[in-house]
Parts: structure tokens; C-alpha cells; sequence
């Protein structure tokens, strides 16, 4: 080992000893050679590579591309060091979905290398672009120190040893309703920042999912109302034709996750507290824009307001929250519906609905938790 090498590594890990806190564990996210437990995402395999102990940003990979961990985390307190060299941005995702948007449907904590406080909401340590830090204290060209810790509903983040977040996310009325859990990523704005001595220790989770697909054993917690095709082809679950596949438990309140991805100009939707199709509610699924329901919308109650950011055959992940009377649509991140006034709010099961001959819908990664009633 080249001694430049040797010293750098002894120095980091004296200042990861001292930082240490208390009782943690914490696991290396970086080999030092490889991006082995890691995968790039919207972006060439040459978009981040690894060397000299070092994760480095290649300057020709660009927006959106970026490098998440493979494993999932919840709750978690990560930590790692970045070089900020020039002008330098860039962010580092946390609970990023494996497709969409990481910022949006996830958190980004934001890189900047500018010292100063104008436009706060974007400086070192901001949870971009909505949460300021309470102090920024980036050190430019240097190797800067970074610690997150989330442990829902506190998001607690330290620049350079100093807190400079500390955030209940219940309590934001936008952070309230991002991703819980998903990978730590780093991204990619076409600047060659390094990072090195990245390491997470996993902290109590809280959530308990009811995975409703995740493989073809899965098709056994639902049953096929009326007509319709629902196939089950490895993890990925496809309705076609016309009818419903429904939960054979009930629900009355809840929050859905799935990854959504159909064919243009597609037409069916999720039902929730229904007890046949016909006396449920819908959150329509159907590709097509200038219709008066299109994607998002609670049918028949509100339409979508933005038109989610969608393409024809592309994955993104879709969220319902479903508390009392209150229902919000989150398409790709964006909350396209946030409509208060459920009258039926007694239990009833999930449906898929099929509306449309040849005009498939596919769903990956299908779970609900259960909520508190309001």
C-alpha cells in the first residue's frame, strides 16, 4: 500500500473513532476497490467508479444519474466524508426509490461548496429544497465530514461535526408523506466530488409492511372479481382486459407503495374500502392527460393537480395514504391529490382494476402498512 494511502486512511479512521457515538454498530458501505453493494441509476456503469479508497463522480455522467446502495434502510445513522474541490454540487439521497425521483420521492441532503447563507434552502446540509441548515459550515477544498441520522420522525444531519439539521419530518407538511425507507445514494450534477469512509449503522425500524406482491405466491393473499387477466411473471405483477383482482383482507386505513409502469394511454386504477367495485373509492391509473380523471386522480372526487411527471412504459412509484377522511396521491413524488372529504370510512378490501382490453398496467413491490385510525 502506497503510504499517501496508508496515512489518508489512518486519518479517517482516528476521526471516525472520535466522532463515534455511543452503542452504534455501524458497517462499511465501500470496499475501497469496487462499487461492489452498489448499482448506477439512469446513467452509464462509467458514471461513478472507484479509486484510491475513494467513490468518484465521473464529470461526464450528469443529471439524473446516480449510485445507490442495493440494500434498503429505514431508520439508520450514516456516515461519511466528501471533497468539495472548485465549484462543487451535488446531493446524497436518502430512502431513494429504485425508480423515480430520488429528491422528490425520497430526501436529499444538498452538497454546495459556497460558504455563504443567500439562498439557504440550497447551501450545505439543506434538505433540498426545503428545509435550510441552521448554520453552514463547509469547508471548500477540503475534505468535509457529513452524519444523517433518521430515526422517523427525526431527521438529525451534522456538517463538519456541527448540527446543522434537526427536523421532525411529521411535522413538514411536504416531508410527512416522502419514503420511509430505500437506498443511500449519491448524486451525480456532473462534478467530480469524492467520498470515501462511508459507513451506516442500522438503527431500530418501525414500520410493518404486508407485502401483497413481491412474487407468484404472492397472488395468494387476492382473488379475480369478474373478468380480467392478472399474470404473474416473476416479481413483476400484470393486469390486462377488463375486471379486478382484490385483497382477501380488509382495510380501512392505510398507506400503499408500489412501482407502476403501463402502456400508452392505459385505463385502470387502485380501489380502497370497497366491498364490491362498484361501492369503493378509485385512484385512477389511466395515461392520458387531457382526459378529466388521468393518472392520480381520486375518480369521480379530484383530478390530479400537477399532471404527474410520467412517461408511456416507465417504472415510478406511486403512494396512496389513506387516513379518516383524508386521501393523498403521490405519483413520482409529486402529491397530486390531497382531497379531505372520504365519506365512507368504514374497512373495506384493495382492488386492482383492469379497464381496458390490451392496454396493460404493471406493478412491482405491492405493500400496505396499517394506520391509526383519525
Amino acid at each position: 500500500m502506497r503510504r499517501r494511502v496508508f496515512l489518508m486512511g489512518m486519518g479517517a479512521a482516528a476521526g471516525r473513532a472520535a466522532a463515534q457515538p455511543a452503542g452504534l454498530v455501524y458497517q462499511p458501505l465501500f470496499d475501497g476497490t469496487t462499487l461492489q453493494g452498489w448499482t448506477v441509476h439512469y446513467g452509464p456503469s462509467t458514471a461513478f467508479y472507484a479509486s484510491g479508497g475513494e467513490i468518484i463522480i465521473h464529470p461526464s455522467s450528469g443529471f439524473p444519474a446516480w449510485l445507490g446502495t442495493n440494500e434498503d434502510f429505514e431508520n439508520f445513522d450514516f456516515r461519511g466524508e466528501v471533497f468539495l474541490k472548485g465549484w462543487a454540487n451535488g446531493g446524497i439521497y436518502l430512502c431513494a426509490p429504485r425508480y423515480g425521483r430520488p429528491t422528490e420521492c425520497g430526501f436529499k441532503i444538498n452538497l454546495f461548496h459556497k460558504p455563504d447563507v443567500r439562498d439557504a434552502d440550497q447551501a450545505m446540509g439543506s434538505i433540498f429544497p426545503l428545509v435550510a441548515p441552521t448554520k453552514v459550515n463547509v469547508r471548500p477544498n477540503e475534505w468535509n465530514s457529513f452524519r444523517i441520522r433518521l430515526d422517523w420522525p427525526q431527521l438529525t444531519v451534522w456538517i463538519n461535526g456541527e448540527r446543522v439539521q434537526d427536523v421532525n419530518c411529521d411535522h413538514h407538511p411536504e416531508l410527512r408523506f416522502r419514503r420511509r425507507s430505500g437506498a443511500l445514494g449519491i448524486e451525480s450534477l456532473s462534478y467530480p466530488l469524492r467520498f470515501r469512509a462511508l459507513e451506516v449503522a442500522r438503527l431500530p425500524g418501525r414500520l410493518a409492511w404486508d407485502h401483497l406482491y413481491f412474487q407468484p405466491a404472492d397472488l395468494g393473499q387476492w382473488e379475480v372479481l369478474e373478468r380480467g387477466r392478472f399474470e404473474a411473471l416473476g416479481d413483476v405483477l400484470r393486469a390486462d382486459g377488463l375486471g379486478y383482482l382484490a385483497t382477501r383482507n380488509i382495510y380501512q386505513d392505510f398507506e400503499w407503495q408500489c412501482y407502476v409502469r403501463a402502456a400508452k394511454h392505459s385505463n385502470g386504477g387502485i380501489l380502497f374500502r370497497a366491498q364490491q367495485p362498484a361501492d369503493g373509492y378509485e385512484v385512477q391509473l389511466h395515461d392520458v392527460e387531457g382526459a378529466v380523471y388521468p393518472t392520480g386522480s381520486l375518480y369521480h372526487y379530484a383530478r390530479c393537480r400537477p399532471y404527474p411527471r410520467i412517461a408511456p412504459e416507465e417504472w415510478f412509484p406511486l403512494q396512496i395514504v389513506v387516513q379518516g377522511r383524508r386521501c393523498v396521491v403521490r405519483v413520482n413524488g409529486d402529491t397530486v391529490v390531497d382531497y379531505s372529504g372520504l365519506e365512507k370510512t368504514a374497512p373495506g378490501r384493495l382492488m386492482i382494476q383492469a379497464h381496458q382490453e390490451g392496454k396493460w398496467i404493471e406493478y412491482r413491490e405491492i405493500r400496505v402498512r396499517r394506520l391509526p385510525a383519525s
